[in-house]
């Protein structure tokens, strides 16, 4: 390479330079570095042996409703001096992830024998809070509160003038260490006067507005949430039962509690019919706790002898418009047999701090919703043709589910712990806890598999009555692995049920597992008119689905709730949050909209929309000419169906 003399020089002094930068660079000591300190104060494994302080007392003031505060003060008897860890739950039993509410813990102030203990945060797990129990102390002393959310954008609302649902797990600290089932507690709680209470704890004593009760396991404590309320019914489901069940509704005006006897008899129903499937029950009594509520915020959680649900104020008074939320009991009631009894292995956990492990939520979760579907339409909660109908949107919901182009449904058994349920913008790609609905799919096509292969002399009701209708009256958990599921349905029927499973959890469609369809005699078609079930939730709702059409839904508002990744509202760049302000000219409203995509089928003119997203407007249009489509299981006549028997009551 040839260099003009000036340009040689230039080169020869930046060299020079860069070699003085270099040797002061070398001659420069090295600046201190410092990583993370290791924790001084280890918190111990929990070890399957009984915490040899006592039993912790334990005392919740719950009458401050205007303010929505519990007040907690609790006793923990320590057996000598020195460094302990007290620890408040992290991982949430049946959310099956990190998900309780530090957060709304507050005021914490530790004593022993009148004198302030210090607490030390562990900045690694922050659900340990590591003391210094003072030499001859006998208890630690504490008092704070939980600060229930005043309204719904802070999270979940648990108080309201006229109710409430105490959860345990938000009141309690326990020491590390220890097996949650070798720590014992004894819980007394006090509330408004003239409330009226339901929970699934012993022993109940109560003076005045205050009950104790028996001294109880800190894992059966955890388990066992309690509603209480000013308007309060309780209803005998299996009247004269050894082993009763109850559904205890509570509701923000006393007509909400007013129930037909031919609403009440399906909830009857449902407790036949499960016994019928399960041939065992693994609890000595079981409480429904129900609360119709426009106020406190709605639930669905399970537990071994009861379950919290939580359900609009319409639930019995406006009957025909609430049959979308008729699956909720049916489906919590399942998981005190599958979740709640049978467990997976690596969910079970020995206390609230050691992590779960989700792998089998497809049994958990997935099968529970198929069972929740068909308790439902067999004890009549839900008419046949609503069952199918709901079944038709969960087929049409994930063949359209193009995230299982990248993602296995196996891997959103992660998602409890990945997301926390915190809202996502692309739903139908990122796929979000698909092992419920996803996973009932895969049941449903092992039932009309099995159904098919033997003539109809077995089904997936088989499989629960070995699987989950074993030790009859236990409710020792009962855990199980893959293997475990395969061998069962083996003992139903002789299959390669491995690979049947392995190549719906991991596989990438295209489309969803929907052979269970035509085995059971219908077809999966879409036509312009919504079924009743879709149109009566809509109304509920206040919302429109355009997810076959548009590739959208909106809000009664004209907010976009949900796009179709790569469906048509996505190629032009429409997103969840924006307004649709006009359609075609006219101001929003979903029957305009509705008529335009009527009006675009086959040749007709595109949709175009008037989009505000923040200060700023666009106009789009929409090049979709395939008119409306809403998904409907259609019969094809096949003589006997396999989805009939499937939701007939057993008998």
């Amino acid at each position: 390479m040839n260099l003009r003399p000036t340009a040689l020089r230039g080169v020869l002094l930046a060299t020079a330079a860069l070699s003085l930068a270099t040797a002061a660079f070398a001659q420069t000591p090295p600046l201190p570095m410092h990583g993370p300190s290791p924790n001084e104060r280890a918190i111990p494994a929990a070890q399957d042996v009984a915490y040899p302080g006592g039993t912790i007392r334990l005392d919740v003031n719950a009458t401050d409703l205007d303010r929505h505060i519990f007040r907690i003060k609790e006793t923990i008897p320590v057996s000598g001096s020195g460094p302990m860890t007290l620890l408040f739950p992290q991982w949430v039993p049946g959310g099956h992830g990190p998900r309780n509410s530090l957060d709304q813990m507050a005021g914490l102030i530790i004593t022993a024998d009148g004198k302030r203990v210090e607490w030390v945060r562990d900045p690694t797990n922050v659900f340990a809070f590591h003391v210094t129990v003072p030499a001859g102390a006998k208890a630690l002393d504490l008092e704070f509160q939980h600060v229930s959310p005043t309204s719904t954008n802070q999270g979940r609302v648990t108080m309201t003038p006229e109710m409430l649902n105490l959860q345990w797990l938000a009141m309690t600290f326990y020491p590390a260490g220890y097996y949650a089932r070798r720590i014992s507690v004894e819980p007394t709680v006090t509330l408004p006067e003239g409330w009226k209470f339901a929970t699934a704890l012993d022993g109940a004593k109560t003076s005045g507005a205050t009950t104790k009760f028996a001294v109880t396991p800190l894992d059966i404590l955890i388990d066992s949430p309690m509603y209480a309320g000013i308007n309060a019914k309780r209803i005998d489901l299996d009247p004269g039962a050894k082993v009763p069940v109850f559904l205890n509704v509570f509701a923000d005006k006393p007509e909400q509690l007013e129930a037909k006897p031919e609403q009440i008899e399906p909830h009857r129903k449902l407790v036949q019919q499960a016994y019928k499937v399960f041939n065992a029950h693994h609890y000595d009594h079981y409480d429904f706790l129900l609360s119709l509520s426009e106020k406190m915020s709605g639930q669905g959680l399970e537990h071994h002898r009861s379950s919290e649900n939580g359900v609009g104020a319409n639930y019995f008074t406006e009957w025909d418009k609430a049959a979308a939320d008729r699956d909720l009991l049916p489906h919590e009631y399942t998981h005190s047999w599958d979740g709640k009894f049978r467990r997976g292995a690596d969910l079970w956990t020995p206390d609230y701090s050691t992590p779960m492990r989700d792998s089998l939520l497809w049994v958990y979760e997935g099968q529970t919703q198929y069972w929740g579907y068909i308790l439902a339409a067999r004890a009549g909660l839900w008419t046949k043709q609503q069952a199918l109908d709901e079944l038709a949107l969960t087929a049409a919901q994930y063949d359209a589910r193009i995230g299982r182009e990248w993602r296995g449904m196996i891997d959103t058994t992660n998602d409890p712990i990945i997301t926390s349920r915190r809202p996502i913008a692309w739903r139908s790609w990122q796929r979000s806890e698909d092992y419920y609905s996803e996973g009932q799919l895969i049941w449903l096509e092992a039932d009309q598999m099995i159904r098919a292969k033997t003539g109809g002399a077995k089904s997936l009701d088989d499989f629960a009555s070995a699987f989950f209708g074993v030790y009859n009256g236990s409710f020792t958990e009962v855990t199980y692995t893959f293997e475990d599921v395969v061998k069962t349905l083996n003992g139903v029927m002789p299959y390669d049920w491995a690979k049947f499973l392995n190549d719906r959890l991991y596989g990438h469609g295209p489309g969803a597992p929907l052979a269970w369809i035509k085995a059971g005699g219908y077809q999966l078609v879409y036509t312009d008119k919504p079924s009743d079930v879709q149109k009566t939730a809509e109304g509920v709702r206040k919302s429109s689905d355009f997810t076959y059409s548009l590739g959208l839904s909106v809000a009664g508002t004209g907010v976009i709730g949900d796009v179709l990744w790569e469906g048509p509202a996505f190629k032009q760049s429409i997103v969840a949050g924006q307004t649709i302000v006009a359609v075609n000219g006219t101001a929003y409203d979903a029957d305009g909209l509705k008529k335009a995509v009527t009006a675009a089928k086959g040749a007709g003119p595109a949709v175009e929309l008037l989009i505000k997203s923040g200060d700023r407007y666009k106009t789009v249009k929409i090049d979709y000419h395939g008119g409306l489509r809403y998904p409907h299981l259609e019969a094809l006549g096949k003589t006997p169906a396999g989805l009939d028997a499937l939701l007939a009551p057993r008998t």
